[in-house]
C-alpha cells in the first residue's frame, strides 16, 4: 500500500520498514494506523524531512518519523552528539555528560522525557562515557549547574519548556556550562547524519541501568545548588520576619519542589502553592498553553488563591522552571502582570543594590561589573549602568549568547551580576549560565520582602527606577505564521521596500534613522555598513531605529511558528511625560 503511493514521502520504503522494526511498539502502531487510514498528509509530515539540529538543539512534536521526537531520533541524535564529543574531548570517558529531563509524556507514541533521557544515557554508556542521569525530573537550570559544578564535558536536557503538551525537546550545553553556539551546532548535526544506524547497545537501557558508568547526581546537586544560590541572599533577617504572602504556581511543571526549597534556603515564608497545578502533569489540564509569559489567562487560578489567602504577589514558573513571571495586586484590586522587561528592570536594579551593599566603600571595583541583555530586550540596564558606572552589553537573542559571553567575562576576572531577556528569562547567579526561574524566584521573594519593610510595592519601586534612570516603555507581541514562504516574503519586502536593497525610511510619519539586518549582516550605523553582532542567514531579524528614540525589531522564533516584534521608547531621567506607543497590527504586516 505504501509503495503504490509514490508521493507519500521522500523516505524510501525500506527506511519506513526499518522504523517499524526499530522503534517501540506504540510508535510503530501509530505508523500502521496512519497507513491503514490512508493518512498521506500526516505520513508526509512525519517522514518527509528530518528535524534540523541547531543551537537550540531539537524541538518538535512527539510521535513517529524523522521529523518527530521518539526513541529512534533520540538515539540517532545522541549517537551523533557522542561522536562529536569524542572528537572534541580526549578525556570524555573520564569526565562524562549530565542528562536531565522534565515530566513530559506522549501516551499514544510511548514517548516521554524520562524514556528519552534513559536512551541517551544508554548511548553514552555504550561508548564508555559516564552518564550523570538524574533519577527524577529536575528544572532545566540544574543541568548547566551540574556541568559547571562537576567539570563535565557536556549536558543534555530533555524538555520542551513552555511549548504545547505534544512537544518535546533536546537541549545541549557545552563544557563551559552555557548552551552551544556555532560552530558546534553544525558539527553535531553533521555527526548525527553520519551515525543514523542505531548501535546495538543504544537500545539496552536495562544493561545501562546496571552499569557503574551510570551515576545519579540528584541529591548532591540539589544540595549544592541550594547552597550556591544562598550567596545571593543578603537580607536573611528581613526574610525571617517577613509577613508578605506570595502565591507560586509551577503550571503543571517541575518547579514546585525546587521553588519551595529555594524559599527555605533564603529563610523566606513558604509560598502558597496552587494545588491544581502543583504536581507535574503532561496533559496541562488547567491551561490552554503552559506558558506564563501569556499573562493573566495562565494565572487565573493563582489570582483566585491569592485573593482567598490575602496574598499580594504571584510567582509563576514555566514547566521546566527556567523562566519566572510575577504579578502584583494593585490598590484598585486589579492584578498587574509585569512584563519581562519590567521584571528585568527590577531584578537588575536589585542586583546592583545588593552588590553595592556588599562592596561598601570599594567603589573602584564597579569598573569590572557587567550586566547583559539580549538585543530585543529593554535597554534599562544600559541607562542604569551609565549612571552607576558598570558596563552593559547586548547580545543576540537567546541565553546561549548571554551565557557564553558571561563565561568569557568571568574568565577575564569580571563580575557578571545579572542578565535577562524580555521573554521572562533571568540569570541572577553566575553559578548557572542560563536563565533560571528557581533562583530568580528566591531572589525576587527577598526583594518583595525587603520592599515591604519600606512600605513599597514592586509597582512603586519600578516607577522609582524609571524616575531615576529614565522611562523605558515597551510593547512586544507576535503573530502566528506556519508558512515559511509568507515569512520570507514579509522580510524580503522590508529589504526591498522602494526598490532593490532599500529599507523603509519612515513608518506612520516617524522617520527611520538606522537599520540593522542581522540576517544579511547590514548595519547602517557602522562605517562599513557591517553589523557587529553575529549574523545568521537561517533566521530573520531586522531592527529599525527612529528619530524620536524609538526602536522596533521584527524577528522569527527559533522554536515556535511565530513572527515576533519588539518596540521600545526611552526617555531621559526626569522626563515624566509618559505615553504608550501601540502599533496597529495591520500596519506591522502591511
Amino acid at each position: 500500500q505504501i509503495s503504490r503511493e509514490t508521493t507519500i514521502v521522500t523516505t524510501p520504503l525500506h527506511q519506513l520498514s526499518q522504523w517499524l522494526q526499530l522503534t517501540n511498539a506504540k510508535t510503530a502502531a501509530c505508523v500502521r494506523e496512519m497507513v491503514k487510514n490512508g493518512a498521506v498528509d500526516e505520513l508526509k509530515k512525519c517522514f518527509g524531512a528530518r528535524m534540523e539540529f541547531g543551537t537550540a538543539g531539537l524541538r518538535a512534536a512527539m510521535g513517529p518519523g524523522v521529523s518527530r521526537m521518539n526513541d529512534l531520533t533520540i538515539i540517532q541524535t545522541t549517537q551523533g552528539f557522542c561522536r562529536y564529543l569524542e572528537q572534541c574531548f580526549a578525556d570524555l570517558k573520564e569526565r562524562g555528560v549530565v542528562i536531565g529531563f522534565d515530566a513530559r509524556e506522549h501516551t499514544a507514541s510511548g514517548g516521554s522525557s524520562k524514556r528519552f533521557a534513559s536512551l541517551a544515557a544508554a548511548v553514552l554508556i555504550s561508548r564508555g562515557v559516564p552518564a550523570y542521569l538524574f533519577s527524577a525530573f529536575t528544572p532545566t537550570p540544574y543541568v548547566p549547574f551540574t556541568v559547571s559544578h562537576l567539570g563535565l564535558c557536556a549536558g543534555i536536557m530533555v524538555t520542551a519548556s513552555h511549548n504545547p503538551k505534544q512537544d518535546n525537546g533536546y537541549k545541549v550545553y557545552w563544557e563551559n556550562g552555557a548552551q552551544i553556539i556555532p560552530p558546534h551546532d553544525k558539527g553535531i548535526a553533521a555527526a548525527i547524519e553520519e551515525n543514523l544506524e542505531p548501535w546495538p547497545e543504544s537500545w539496552d537501557t536495562n544493561t545501562a541501568s546496571k552499569s557503574p558508568l551510570l551515576k545519579d547526581p540528584y541529591q548532591d546537586i540539589h544540595r549544592e545548588y541550594l547552597q550556591s544560590i544562598q550567596q545571593h541572599c543578603f537580607h536573611r533577617e528581613v526574610n525571617k520576619c517577613s509577613e508578605v504572602k506570595i502565591v507560586h504556581t509551577s503550571v503543571h511543571g517541575v518547579g514546585h519542589v525546587f521553588v519551595q526549597a529555594a524559599f527555605k534556603a533564603f529563610d523566606l515564608r513558604p509560598p502558597y502553592a496552587v494545588k491544581e497545578q502543583e504536581d507535574p502533569d503532561p496533559e496541562f489540564p488547567t491551561v490552554e498553553y503552559p506558558n506564563p509569559e501569556e499573562g493573566a489567562g495562565v494565572l487565573n487560578l493563582s489570582f483566585a488563591l491569592a485573593d482567598r489567602e490575602g496574598a499580594t504577589v504571584v510567582f509563576a514558573n514555566d514547566p521546566d522552571a527556567d523562566r519566572l513571571a510575577v504579578a502584583e495586586k494593585q490598590p484598585s484590586g486589579e492584578w498587574r502582570v509585569f512584563s519581562g522587561n519590567e521584571l528585568g528592570a527590577l531584578l537588575g536594579w536589585w542586583s546592583f543594590q545588593c552588590w553595592k551593599q556588599q562592596q561598601g566603600e570599594n567603589k573602584a571595583s564597579v569598573k569590572d561589573v557587567y550586566m547583559l541583555a539580549s538585543t530585543v530586550s529593554s535597554k534599562i540596564l544600559r541607562a542604569i549602568g551609565l549612571k552607576e558606572g558598570f558596563h552593559f552589553e547586548e547580545t543576540l537573542t537567546g541565553f546561549k549568547w548571554m551565557g557564553n559571553r558571561a563565561k568569557q567575562l568571568l574568565d577575564q576576572g569580571k563580575t557578571v551580576l545579572f542578565a535577562f531577556e524580555e521573554a521572562i528569562g533571568y540569570m541572577c547567579s553566575p553559578a548557572v549560565l542560563d536563565k533560571d526561574g528557581v533562583s530568580a524566584a528566591a531572589i525576587a521573594g527577598e526583594l518583595v520582602s525587603y520592599l515591604a519593610t519600606k512600605n513599597t510595592s514592586l509597582s512603586q519601586q519600578l516607577k522609582a527606577v524609571y524616575d531615576e534612570y529614565g522611562y523605558h516603555l515597551t510593547k512586544n507581541s507576535y503573530f502566528i505564521c506556519h508558512d515559511q514562504n509568507t515569512i520570507k516574503q514579509l522580510f524580503e519586502r522590508l529589504r526591498n521596500y522602494e526598490g532593490e536593497e532599500s529599507y523603509p525610511k519612515e513608518c506612520q510619519g516617524f522617520a527611520i534613522t538606522a537599520v540593522r539586518d542581522l540576517t544579511t549582516g547590514y548595519d547602517s550605523n557602522q562605517p562599513d555598513s557591517k553589523a557587529i553582532l553575529p549574523t545568521s542567514k537561517s533566521s530573520q531579524m531586522i531592527t529599525f531605529t527612529f528619530a524620536n528614540g524609538g526602536v522596533a525589531t521584527m524577528r522569527t522564533s527559533g522554536t515556535e511558528p511565530k513572527i515576533k516584534y519588539y518596540t521600545e521608547l526611552c526617555a531621559a531621567p526626569g522626563n515624566r511625560c509618559v505615553f504608550v506607543f501601540c502599533p496597529d497590527s495591520s500596519d506591522m504586516l502591511r
